[in-house]
């Protein structure tokens, strides 16, 4: 296990930089200049040419890239070409709200998608085998800028129940608050999530359940609700496993839209407004904080196999 995990952690610099490469590629080819952004209307060309000179972009691409890679290599990622703030300080000034709404969504998606998924297979074929699935149809199918929409309208809008922006109220220093700006976001960044989960947990109860070992169980007397919850689980869990792995790239891409329709100030707002101001170093190093998240969380997954398997930590 411990050389797997070292070889995985060797294997992402190679990923990470050929990642650098093609988001600083797709940058350079996208319309639009960050320099207009420090243009007026009565600025002469040679002011402008100063502004570009002043800010490394009169060099070919690939100079620019070369010294930018440079820069990470030493640990500096450069500031922003919009506000000239360091980039890594803004980066982790917004991980803390990123990180806890993509946490409380994945985990509210999952305690809710095993016992709904294993209650939905055990009763195959029943009415609320078929609600649950409707409601699983629906999740996958909406769109969460969509959903998101709603939530607003119906919640915030429609009932006053809970706020429909930002992360706190203004005067307000609270936990409690912060919850209450927080539960819209992390409930429609969880729904998508939970109706894929629901679906595999489903499919793998309903095949669990025509095992031999089942039967077996049932034959020593264990009731329908320790079968599920004591040894089918253990088999469920696998997928779940797989899935929180593969998930992990729509989590980020989800909570980009999420935080933008909420006004949620984190990493996917901060993209955002980089991506607008064609603010390439910004938009450098929240892809690669978006990467390197992805490797992490596929290499976690790979070691709770191991722990939930132990023939895969045994195998070779």
């Amino acid at each position: 296990m411990g050389r797997m995990i070292v070889r995985r952690l060797l294997q992402t610099l190679p990923m990470l930089f050929f990642v650098s490469v093609a988001c600083f590629a797709m940058i350079k080819l996208a319309p639009g200049d960050p320099v207009l952004s420090f243009v007026t209307p009565n600025m002469h060309a040679e002011d402008i040419e100063r502004i570009r000179h002043n800010l490394g972009l009169d060099k070919p691409a690939y100079i620019q890239y070369g010294l930018w890679l440079k820069e990470i290599v030493r640990g500096d990622f450069g500031y922003s070409l919009v506000n000239h703030q360091p980039v890594l300080g803004q980066i982790l000034d917004r991980l803390p709200a990123t990180a806890g709404l993509m946490a409380s969504a994945i985990g509210l998606a999952v305690l809710l998608a095993i016992p709904l998924g294993l209650w939905a297979g055990a009763n195959r074929n029943r009415w609320i085998d078929k609600l649950i699935n409707a409601v699983a149809y629906v999740g996958i199918s909406i769109p969460v800028f969509w959903l998101a929409i709603l939530m607003i309208y119906l919640f915030a809008i429609y009932l006053h129940w809970l706020p429909s922006m930002g992360m706190r109220t203004i005067g307000v220093n609270s936990a409690a608050d912060v919850l209450r700006h927080g539960l819209l976001p992390c409930l429609t960044l969880a729904f998508g999530f939970l109706a894929v989960y629901v679906r595999y947990i489903r499919s793998s109860t309903v095949g669990q359940l025509r095992e031999d070992y089942v039967q077996i169980q049932y034959a020593f007397g264990s009731s329908k609700r320790t079968v599920l919850f004591r040894h089918v689980l253990k088999h469920v869990l696998l997928p779940v496993i797989t899935l929180l792995g593969m998930s992990m790239g729509d989590l980020v891409a989800g909570a980009i839209v999420t935080e933008t329709v909420f006004s949620w100030p984190g990493i996917g707002s901060l993209g955002m407004t980089a991506v607008r101001g064609m603010d390439y170093p910004l938009i450098m190093g929240i892809t690669l904080l978006s990467s390197l998240l992805l490797i992490l969380g596929n290499l976690a997954a790979d070691i709770l196999y191991g722990i939930v398997d132990p023939r895969i930590k045994g195998g070779r």
